[in-house]
């Protein structure tokens, strides 16, 4: 009996440490980009070539240009942008919106979001997991702060008058994004139109012709 409770106590604590990137094992370990050795993350370059750009990133006061057919743009500042993020397990993007504009439904598999909005209003909310697939969402203002966890599909959408900006912070230096609709009806190669017209219980006429449009990314 006592064996089982330490076990589980053990098991219990060992979830706990349980995080999207690994934690890291020395003070830093800034990426290079330029290695050709492939690693679950980014090989370190030498510790004494470090220097203070590679912690380093400029321009998120420069709004995106959000004249696209969704009326959004992201700015990630990943470990892509800051070499130095490697291992840090943390990144962010700034998400600028026209009015109207929207950030799709999407979702990050490596991260949880966790977002706040700087000027604007916005509209948001994530899905739930199977089976309930229960919608949870909420309109946010100036100064609000709403999470978005890891791996769920979420969305965020401008329903003020004028533009919105928010900021994200994310659990991974590189957190990934899956554009729902891109995934979908922009594979490539295309996912078979018979098992999407099944799966949407919709005609295949109609996922020919989503097939066949235009799937933009503003992430």
């Amino acid at each position: 009996m006592k064996l089982t409770i330490v076990f589980l106590t053990l098991s219990m604590i060992a979830s706990l440490g349980l995080a999207s990137d690994p934690s890291p094992l020395q003070d830093f370990c800034v990426a290079d980009n330029y290695s050709k050795v492939f690693v679950n993350g980014k090989v370190c370059k030498d510790p004494m070539l470090a220097t203070a750009n590679d912690f380093f990133y400029d321009g998120l006061n420069k709004p995106g240009n959000t004249s696209n057919p969704l009326g959004s743009m992201v700015t990630p500042v990943n470990v892509m942008q800051i070499p130095g993020l490697n291992t840090l397990g943390i990144s962010l993007a700034r998400i600028d919106f026209a009015p109207g504009g929207q950030n799709p439904p999407h979702t990050h598999p490596r991260g949880t979001e966790i977002l706040t909005v700087l000027e604007g209003t916005l509209y948001v909310g994530f899905v739930t997991s199977n089976p309930e697939n229960r919608l949870i969402s909420k309109t946010l203002k100036k100064g609000d702060v709403f999470v978005f966890p890891e791996g769920l599909i979420h969305f965020q959408q401008n329903v003020g008058y004028g533009n919105t900006v928010a900021i994200a912070g994310l659990s991974s230096q590189n957190p990934g994004v899956i554009t729902i609709a891109n995934a979908v009806f922009g594979a490539d190669p295309p996912i078979s139109d018979v098992v999407l017209a099944k799966a949407f219980q919709i005609d295949k006429k109609l996922v020919d012709k989503l097939q066949a449009s235009f799937w933009m990314d503003t992430n």
